[in-house]
């Protein structure tokens, strides 16, 4: 089983596909074509499921940073003889810049190594495993490198050094001196495609140095962010970059499956898709840290992707693939003993065919978000988008299974009538733009009754709190998104004494928030949520408490790693990252709190105005 510790991995991007690099210098996580393919490299999951590891032999250290402001990774390596620089990357389309960044990328991993002092012996060892380490594949000699063959899987490996080849795994121990450079190709194509190419050293170092313009590029066009923690956001913004599948827009939550929210336990599931749920705090962040061409790409494949569901009278799907795909079922991979025998490793998500009725909040917040892009709207979406509207005014009365994806018995939660309440709200603003004025009086009778019941149902005099569902006094951290969507002040007494209990009572001895401490149907604990975090700290903020709001951004914020990267969890006992990594829901939060705090610090700074 692997033991990394999940903060010792980078990540790198090409905008399609992703893989993880540990500061050892082993990627032990890659999937090609597509975030969601099989992975090629996956010892992340289990020792036997292939990895491709650069190192000197022996005794080293190593440090490593992003080159710029890019998501290319350079890792140094010292030894007593000596030091080497390796940089990795994948590839980005040749001359591809700014919002092309992702296009006609080849599906290609450059590693590249350089020797800066002394001479140091390398421990190369190559082995792939496709279909998640179901396969090893046939090994074979050619004139520029390798070629390895299984399943549908061809992957040509340039090297300019020759390996030695035993039972699936070749191996390499070249020894650099000062000054000498070496750089490795790895190009994935599947058997029915034209054979995968091999890289001359002089193509492998020219497309390294296009690949960092490119992303140099992006970030020049996109980050103009200014303000608390810009090196944060600024980071924050190229991840959500580089979790993003350049032909269709769709942002994924995690480029992984199955890290666990507990190490060895059984909460593990693939984050390898795009959730309606995320929608518009992710088109929110990307206004911060990204541009406004990211957002309205992401929510034009969020529209299209759900479009023709609400015609049927089905309830609007709550996750979708990358490509837009609807089926996500879930199976598990038993081969896998999972990262720190955490089992099962699952692929797919159960989840997908879930009621979740926060969605169609979700998605008319993210439209409101938009408003000039709704201008040029086809038809058909703007129909869509009232339907949806309608939908939530029609079903809000309906138990559902929540913002969690409790896989329990269905519930009336309060976030899911809070989300319909925005989508009924959001659509009232919009309806001009909807061409659904006509709709506008059963949409405002809808608000006002949610409104009422959420008053009425929502507060327990128990917990002094708006809590989790009616009629409990569980405490649940998406109850601070009463505040963050408008639905109350964030000064209203009720809402400051939420903010409070959360703050008091749904931490650990850290001040990080839990999302719930409830029974939910499922064996096992979790760590706490640093987005739950964010939002506590994105709360503070709104209810002018800035200096409070700063020190929960910062507890959350301090656990990022030396790259800037966010995992979903920390463990209660420990700083351990915990959860799919990296998360984009982290890095939102991240953004969004941040911008909540600067926007209030400029409002004390400048004081209370004039009647």
């Amino acid at each position: 089983m692997s033991t990394e510790p999940i903060a010792d991995y980078a990540l790198l991007s090409d905008c399609r596909s992703a893989a993880l690099v540990s500061a050892g210098g082993s990627v032990d996580w890659l999937c090609f074509p597509r975030f969601d393919s099989p992975s090629v490299f996956g010892r992340l999951l289990g020792q036997d499921a292939g990895f491709w590891s650069i190192r000197p032999h022996g005794e080293f250290s190593s440090r490593r940073r992003y080159v710029g402001p890019t998501l290319v990774l350079e890792t140094v390596f010292a030894t007593p003889r000596g030091s080497v620089t390796v940089l990795d990357a994948l590839v980005l389309g040749d001359g591809t810049r700014g919002h092309q960044l992702g296009a006609a990328a080849p599906g290609v991993l450059l590693r590249q190594v350089s020797c800066t002092a002394g001479s140091v012996e390398l421990d190369i060892v190559f082995a792939p495993r496709p279909e998640y380490g179901l396969i090893q594949p046939l090994l074979q000699g050619t004139a520029a490198g390798l070629l390895a063959r299984g399943g549908a899987d061809v992957l040509a490996f340039s090297t300019p050094v020759s390996f030695e080849v035993h039972h699936g795994a070749a191996q390499a121990k070249p020894v650099l001196r000062s000054g000498d450079v070496l750089g490795f190709a790895l190009h994935h194509q599947h058997t029915w495609e034209n054979p995968p190419s091999y890289w001359t050293q002089q193509d492998i170092a020219r497309r390294i140095a296009d690949t960092l313009t490119g992303w140099e590029s992006w970030s020049g066009m996109h980050q103009n962010y200014r303000g608390p923690w810009e090196d944060l956001v600024g980071a924050s913004g190229r991840i959500l970059q580089g979790l993003t599948f350049y032909p269709t827009g769709a942002i994924v939550a995690a480029p992984t499956t199955s890290l666990p929210e507990v190490a060895g336990g059984t909460r593990n599931w693939d984050y390898r898709y795009t959730w309606i749920r995320d929608a518009s705090m992710t088109l929110q962040a990307l206004w911060v840290a990204a541009c406004p061409d990211e957002a309205g790409k992401y929510f034009q494949f969020l529209a299209a992707a759900a479009a023709s569901q609400l015609a049927g009278g089905a309830d609007l799907q709550i996750m979708y693939g990358v490509g837009g795909e609807r089926d996500l079922s879930e199976r598990e991979l038993p081969h896998l003993p999972g990262w720190r025998n955490s089992k099962p490793v699952r692929v797919g998500n159960g989840a997908w065919n879930q009621r979740q009725l926060d969605v169609y909040g979700e998605l008319l917040d993210a439209a409101a978000t938009l408003p000039d892009y709704l201008a040029d709207l086809e038809p058909e979406t703007r129909l869509f988008l009232a339907d949806a509207a309608d939908a939530a005014a029609a079903r809000w009365t309906l138990e559902d299974q929540g913002i969690w994806e409790v896989r329990g018995a269905r519930r009336h939660y309060l976030h899911s009538k809070l989300m319909c309440w925005v989508a009924v709200d959001r659509a009232i603003a919009l309806a001009d733009l909807l061409h659904a004025q006509e709709r506008v009086p059963r949409w405002k009778e809808a608000r006002a009754r949610i409104r009422d019941s959420i008053l009425a149902n929502g507060w327990s005099a128990g917990a002094n709190a708006y809590t989790q569902a009616y009629g409990s006094e569980e405490l649940d951290a998406s109850s601070l998104l009463l505040c963050i969507t408008g639905f109350l002040p964030a000064d209203d007494p009720a809402m400051l004494a939420t903010i409070e209990a959360i703050d008091q009572r749904l931490t650990d001895s850290r001040g990080l928030v839990f999302r719930y401490r409830g029974a939910d149907g499922l064996a096992g604990e979790e760590g706490t949520f640093l987005l739950c975090t964010f939002w506590l700290a994105q709360a503070l903020a709104l209810a002018g408490r800035t200096q409070r709001a700063r020190e929960v951004f910062e507890r959350a914020a301090g656990f990022a790693t030396d790259l800037g990267l966010l995992a979903e969890e920390v463990a209660p006992d420990s700083r351990e990252l915990l959860g799919n990594f990296p998360q984009a829901f982290s890095h939102i939060g991240l953004v969004n709190a941040a911008w909540a705090i600067s926007i209030a610090e400029d409002a004390n700074r400048e004081g209370p105005r004039p009647p």
